[in-house]
């Protein structure tokens, strides 16, 4: 069987983008890791999968696979890359576009100038909708990794965060730490590790160690959760710059209950064919 596809990457976060709704497209774990595959495959962050919806009130369903095969729920970067390739694609002429995910639907919106804003919808905090051992909510919690105790702030954004605040992201443990707070046994499903440096009130630069695919060069969900963590524990102003290893995003939000709002590019690197 022979896919088309699109390479596209969000601030250096790299995404094989596959039309599923004018092509049958069926992967296992096994073929998700081959094509992830820098050497031997396309190579990708994530794959995203776009389906036709479940629903007629929404125009698209999108999946996302880690290139360790693994489905997961939400992605930011990734509903960037979707918004720019459902138009590229002509799939759509929409420029607001109701996408349902693992967690729910999201609406992305391409603006002037290519930028693409997205609304991520509101983030969670209970120790359940994380999912988190602990025994309520709290702005932090303290975890045990390796020999270090650490504060962190666990966020839900559609997929699990655990924020921490370092005083220097360039010298902060992330090659350490990062896989150990991914799979520490308080977070049954996994989680992202975000490591924040507060660099004033309206600008922050961070790195993410995401669950099921290692430090990449930029999480949207992870900018999105991190503001928040900050903003929770006084930090930060509702609009904040984050600087990510490959670019800016710009992330708002106006306190509980709203949703968060990320803005940032989206580029096709190249379109391909590939037989699996």
């Amino acid at each position: 069987m022979k896919l088309k596809f699109s390479k596209m990457h969000g601030l250096g976060n790299d995404f094989v983008v596959i039309d599923g709704v004018r092509q049958t497209v069926t992967l296992s774990a096994e073929r998700l890791r081959q094509l992830g595959d820098r050497h031997l495959g396309v190579g990708f962050d994530q794959l995203l999968l776009v389906e036709a919806p479940q629903s007629q009130e929404n125009d698209f369903r999108y999946r996302i696979f880690n290139n360790d095969g693994s489905e997961v729920e939400q992605c930011g970067n990734g509903a960037r890359c979707f918004v720019k390739f459902v138009t590229e694609q002509r799939l759509t002429n929409k420029r607001a576009i109701r996408v349902e995910t693992a967690r729910g639907v999201i609406v992305p919106e391409l603006g002037e100038g290519g930028l693409i804003t997205v609304d991520m919808g509101a983030p969670r905090f209970a120790p359940l909708d994380i999912p988190f051992i602990a025994e309520g909510d709290a702005i932090t919690h303290p975890l045990q990794v390796g020999d270090d105790s650490i504060d962190i702030s666990v966020v839900s954004m559609g997929n699990p965060h655990a924020v921490q605040v370092v005083s220097n992201v360039d010298t902060a443990p992330v090659a350490q730490q990062g896989p150990l707070i991914e799979q520490h046994s308080r977070f049954p499903e996994r989680v992202n590790a975000g490591f924040l440096q507060i660099v004033s009130r309206r600008e922050v630069r961070l790195r993410v160690y995401e669950r099921g695919a290692g430090e990449t060069l930029a999480c949207g969900t992870g900018a999105c959760a991190a503001v928040v963590a900050g903003i929770r524990r006084g930090l930060l102003d509702s609009k904040v710059t984050v600087h990510t290893r490959g670019g800016d995003l710009q992330i708002e939000w106006q306190g509980d209950g709203q949703p968060v709002r990320m803005t940032g590019p989206a580029v096709t690197v190249f379109n391909g064919e590939i037989e699996v």
